[in-house]
């Protein structure tokens, strides 16, 4: 691993720090070029495991985020109104001293479940330290914002289906690499995981198969052997299509089912209720289609199934990847080669990387867990009986505007809450409605806007980390992520705003003995017998990979088995088995207001250029995306009078009769019936303190109300109604 490998000549000035990017989950190796303390450059590194060189638009435009004239450079105190947009300087000792005094009172006033913290999925680097700064002051609402439908889901799924090992489906443990098929189901990775689509086109030439499963015809579908158009939310029909073709036809792994398997006959009963013809019309994908796409993938072997968020955003999408995780079973494709593969352990690496594990000596007492935001309604996201709990994000928002079941009053944000939650003016109104808010972010984002204390946090550039968790990418290995360079301005790492927010408040974080940032990478690794600059030095170190691991230790659920037949979910009162259900606002389900809302709205696309919410403000990335697009088929806009380009109106039912406008994007890769627009647009050129973020914002007009998704609580984002019309200029 030299350093200077594949670089120019580098000046005598100059150095090159390897490190990982932190733009997303990714966390791809780059070459950071530093001329006199300042990055002048950011390149892939070809030797990292994860990327192999390549880099996003994210990753390479990073250091405009670094030096941005508008990031935030030390912390604020606001010295007007809740949302007045009038701030004044503070230092750190009276910033933290203020979050410090407010939490004390407000825990001594309410408790402290009235504390909640909510962050969202972009990696930031004292994550792990405000899980255990809340474990340490007794709440149970550390909120993921997008829980119910982003990961939480789909490890639900896998959870009772396989046991507890981590996200294999979805992320972590696909093999693309040594796969000789690849079913996608409602993934794009060209646009939310680059790294990924190259692995997949990697295997895609050299004669591996390609599957996808999507609404729209993207740049992967374009690349497949089989693309099945799929209406919004029928998931989990189509997956209980194909389990009936490989059960029926007996293209399952009998050694595997027999052996390894539990309820397979109540299964194969099951899948007779969804017959090809019934699956298709449902579906609107063709039988014919179904059996093709079912069958390479039951024959190829191995053969790797990677769903993504576009199906956990689903009503039911609980059980769609209930059936997936199936599917992968019952070939024969589970933690072997080029299939799904279980993560390994990281033997003597500490790590609180998130929620504790259900029966974890970490986890808060049940009594405590039991008072958490959502537990008596979705016990498997939520109560001391989930997996990895969360607060139902939704009712969340609810409890901070009614105080039911009890007040929620005080709240540290790391993440564009009122972009990111569907009812974002709901959102808007709980956060005005707090006592107190701090907040941490790069840039005055309209929740910021709603703060009392803004934080300055460092970037990745500027903070040391280990990356071992077993989560979005590390499968079998660890890696050091130093700094570039010292924090610009007044910027802090985030761990360290942890640890100080500890010694002001006079409480230990479980398990830690750090006292400082180095301490804390230091003891992350000495288990390992090494220090974070060993780590440092070697780079990254590889863990042993093994398969089949079941063979020596069984699967972590209560059969020991694959539980076909979901023992956890009957004692839940949950369908035991996989099914499909109609999506609760849909032509079929709701055809009077389908008359009103004709058209299937699938929210939540992304442009590569952005990470849900982050980098509007960059100048690479919004000349690269300028305007959020909404995808319209030719034939649907021709009879709106609609023409590419135009701005146009979306309006839907859940949206308290308020609309959002985006520009029209023609293409034959969507059904007449559906419009996809994308996500979590601002503008932070717009006036404080909005920030243009009702103007083209989907979730600006998206309810965060009931139905839910019965499991994980979902509002089914992919399969909704609207209606669309040209914006008439005045």
């Amino acid at each position: 691993m030299k350093s200077g490998q594949g670089q120019s000549k580098l000046e005598a000035s100059e150095k090159i720090v390897r490190t990982c990017c932190r733009a997303c989950h990714m966390a791809c190796g780059v070459l950071v070029r530093v001329r006199d303390g300042e990055v002048v450059g950011i390149e892939g590194d070809p030797h990292h495991p994860t990327n192999e060189g390549m880099m996003c638009p994210k990753g390479l435009s990073y250091a405009q985020v670094l030096y941005h004239p508008d990031r935030i450079k030390y912390p604020v105190r606001r010295a007007g109104e809740r949302g007045s947009g009038k701030w004044q300087r503070i230092s750190w000792d009276e910033a933290l001293d203020t979050v410090a005094s407010e939490f004390k009172r407000i825990t001594n006033k309410y408790g402290p479940e009235s504390l909640a913290f909510t962050f969202g999925m972009v990696p930031r680097g004292g994550i792990s330290g405000y899980h255990m700064l809340y474990h340490a002051l007794g709440s149970p609402n550390v909120c993921c914002n997008d829980a119910h439908y982003c990961n939480s889901p789909s490890q639900i799924a896998q959870y009772v289906t396989v046991g507890l090992t981590p996200k294999f489906v979805s992320d972590t443990g696909v093999d693309f690499k040594n796969s000789n098929c690849m079913l996608i189901w409602g993934a794009n990775p060209v646009a939310a995981q680059p790294a990924r689509a190259k692995e997949i086109l990697t295997a895609r030439a050299r004669g591996a198969k390609l599957i996808v499963v999507d609404p729209r015809f993207t740049n992967l579908a374009a690349k497949a052997d089989i693309w099945l158009q799929i209406r919004p939310g029928t998931d989990d029909a189509l997956a209980l299509g194909f389990l009936n073709v490989i059960i029926n036809n007996e293209l399952y792994d009998k050694g595997f089912v027999n052996k390894w398997c539990v309820g397979f006959e109540k299964l194969r009963e099951r899948v007779q209720q969804y017959p090809l013809g019934k699956v298709s019309e449902i579906t609107w994908v063709p039988a014919e289609q179904i059996v093709k796409a079912a069958t390479i993938y039951a024959t190829t072997k191995p053969a790797v199934l990677k769903p993504r968020v576009a199906v956990d955003q689903t009503f039911n999408g609980v059980q769609a990847v209930r059936a997936f995780v199936i599917l992968i079973a019952i070939t024969g494709n589970i933690d072997v080669k080029g299939g799904n593969v279980f993560a390994v352990d990281r033997p003597g690496l500490w790590s609180w990387g998130g929620p504790p594990l259900r029966g974890s000596a970490r986890c808060l007492p049940a009594e405590v867990q039991e008072k958490r935001i959502g537990a008596r309604e979705f016990p498997l996201l939520c109560g001391p009986q989930a997996f990895r709990p969360f607060p139902h994000p939704p009712s969340l928002i609810h409890a901070m505007l009614t105080d039911k079941p009890y007040p929620v009053k005080g709240l540290f944000a790391v993440s564009n809450l009122l972009l990111a939650l569907e009812g974002a003016r709901e959102t808007a109104e709980a956060l005005k409605r707090l006592e107190f808010h701090v907040h941490a972010d790069f840039f005055m984002t309209p929740t910021a806007e709603l703060a009392d204390i803004v934080l300055a946090p460092a970037t990745w550039l500027e903070r040391d980390e280990v990356l071992g968790d077993p989560g979005f990418s590390y499968l079998n290995w660890i890696a050091a992520a130093p700094k570039a360079i010292e924090p610009l301005y007044e910027c802090w790492d985030e761990m360290e705003i942890v640890l100080e927010l500890a010694k002001r408040m006079g409480i230990k974080l479980p398990e830690n003995p750090a006292q400082t940032v180095e301490e804390f990478n230091d003891f992350r690794l000495k288990g390992m017998g090494i220090t974070f600059n060993d780590l440092k030095e070697k780079g990254y170190m590889f863990l042993p990979l093994k398969y089949k691991k079941y063979e020596q230790a069984g699967f972590k659920t209560p059969s020991g088995k694959v539980e076909l037949y979901s023992s956890e979910f009957e004692q839940f009162g949950y369908d035991p088995l996989p099914n499909a259900v109609e999506p609760p606002e849909s032509p079929y389900s709701a055809p009077e207001l389908a008359k009103e809302y004709p058209l299937i709205l699938t929210a939540g696309r992304r442009h590569i250029a952005y990470w849900h919410s982050m980098g509007r403000q960059i100048p690479w990335l919004r000349e690269l995306a300028p305007d959020p697009l909404v995808e319209i088929h030719p034939e649907t806009a021709e009879r709106l009078g609609i023409k590419d380009g135009d701005w146009i109106w979306i309006e839907t039912p859940r949206g308290g009769g308020q609309r959002i406008k985006q520009r029209a994007k023609l293409t034959l890769g969507l059904h007449p019936r559906v419009v996809q627009p994308e996500a979590q647009w601002w503008f932070p050129e717009m006036p404080a303190p909005e920030h243009g973020c009702w103007e083209s914002n989907i979730n600006a007009i998206i309810s965060n109300d009931p139905p839910y998704g019965p499991v994980a609580g979902a509002v089914p984002l992919r399969s909704l109604l609207c209606r669309i019309y040209k914006v008439e200029e005045k």
